[in-house]
């Protein structure tokens, strides 16, 4: 607890001869400071005394058991937050200076202070060494949150498809303060034999150790399926990462998974307790027929996931999406915004802009400020969601 929590300034003063420390407890006794005083005569006694209810250490350059600067540099190395105040003698200014050098606030020369400039020194002494402690903390706070930035986009998908026939638009929004990668997650890859590969997938929880396993499954997904991996094998893997890597043993992830045949627009898709697609086709906003589909991964050992297939309109579009969209409230009275809630966002957004085609990012970036502006405050879970079509056939426009 430091001074301006207790009110009482506590000063530990390194001092060996009784006489100078006599004066100095007289001058304190008499100034405008509430002081708690300890005295240590050797540095010894004084490093046993610190940290404690220390704030500023009214320090001797002369002691049986130190002498000159390093007598600063053992008491900084035992407290480094607590301010120091070196005495000097008349003929020895430049030790004093010498010892502000080395990390001391301030220095005094003895026989020439009185109750009042004492007082004023450990009273700023003790302001700079707080004002630095909160420097050098936020300093810190500061080149944490940098690493993990540049950890998290790091971690931040970029889908690898080189088929010019499809359009990608991607939005992510963490949950977690100041934070740019959460529990949800995304990805998309094109695999050799021009398939085309989507995934979005949740993490429960809203924490730094959900988001580290939702990259995990991210990764893992990608790998397994740039390697030719059958969908049920990737599936049954993720499975396992889920049991092995999750820190809390009730965690689970929901995901949705789909695989698109590059010539005939074959759709196959499998759900692990997610949210099924959005289609959008013309100003049609539909969700894509729901099977029973299988359970979140990481709930059941040696769960199955049944696979759904579709054949794909011209000119379609599919929003895969994490529920942090749909669970605010949608006002009206309303608990939630809902699955059918968001297909109205949608339908609004495509009748107004018929071209909505040529900047799907906008359209993504719209239903998250719609979702807020009917929660009437920003989302409080993670948002995942990933828009991909067909490019229009350039004889219809």
């Amino acid at each position: 607890m430091r001074a301006g929590a207790r009110n009482r300034i506590g000063v530990l003063l390194v001092e060996d001869d009784d006489g100078d420390a006599l004066l100095v407890e007289e001058l304190l006794a008499g100034g405008s400071l509430d002081v708690r005083l300890v005295r240590g005569r050797t540095v010894r006694e004084a490093l046993g005394e610190l940290p404690g209810e220390i704030d500023c250490v009214l320090l001797d350059l002369g002691l049986p058991d130190g002498f000159g600067v390093d007598t600063v540099s053992r008491v900084r190395a035992v407290a480094p937050r607590i301010a120091v105040i070196v005495l000097t003698g008349l003929d020895n200014e430049a030790a004093g200076e010498a010892a502000v050098d080395a990390g001391a606030q301030d220095y005094l020369v003895k026989g020439k202070v009185d109750g009042g400039l004492l007082a004023r020194a450990i009273r700023y002494a003790v302001g700079r060494r707080h004002a630095e402690n909160v420097q050098q903390q936020l300093r810190v706070a500061e080149i944490q949150a940098e690493e993990n930035a540049r950890l998290e986009r790091g971690l931040v998908p970029h889908p690898i498809v080189n088929n010019r026939s499809i359009w990608i638009a991607s939005s992510y929004v963490p949950g977690r303060s100041r934070a740019l990668l959460g529990g949800d997650f995304f990805d998309a890859v094109e695999t050799a034999d021009g398939c085309l590969h989507v995934m979005v997938g949740d993490v429960s929880g809203h924490g730094p150790d959900e988001a580290a396993l939702g990259a995990g499954l991210r990764i893992a997904w990608r790998a397994l399926t740039l390697s030719g991996a059958p969908a049920d094998l990737v599936l049954r893997t993720l499975q396992l990462v889920t049991e092995h890597e999750r820190q809390n043993p009730g965690t689970f992830a929901t995901l949705c998974v789909l695989e698109i045949s590059a010539e005939t627009s074959a759709l196959s898709l499998r759900r692990a307790g997610h949210p099924a697609p959005v289609l959008v086709v013309g100003d049609r906003i539909t969700s894509l027929p729901l099977d029973g589909g299988g359970p979140p991964v990481g709930t059941f050992p040696g769960a199955e996931w049944p696979v759904s297939r579709f054949e794909l309109p011209e000119d379609w579009s599919l929003l895969l999406y994490t529920d942090g969209i749909t669970e605010g409230g949608a006002g009206r009275g309303s608990d939630r915004l809902g699955e059918e809630g968001l297909r109205g966002l949608i339908a609004d957004y495509v009748a107004r802009r018929p071209g909505w085609r040529d900047d799907p990012h906008r359209l993504l970036g719209q239903l998250i400020s719609d979702a807020e502006a009917l929660n009437g405050r920003e989302l409080t879970d993670d948002v995942a969601m990933l828009l991909v079509g067909a490019r229009r056939h350039p004889d219809r426009g």
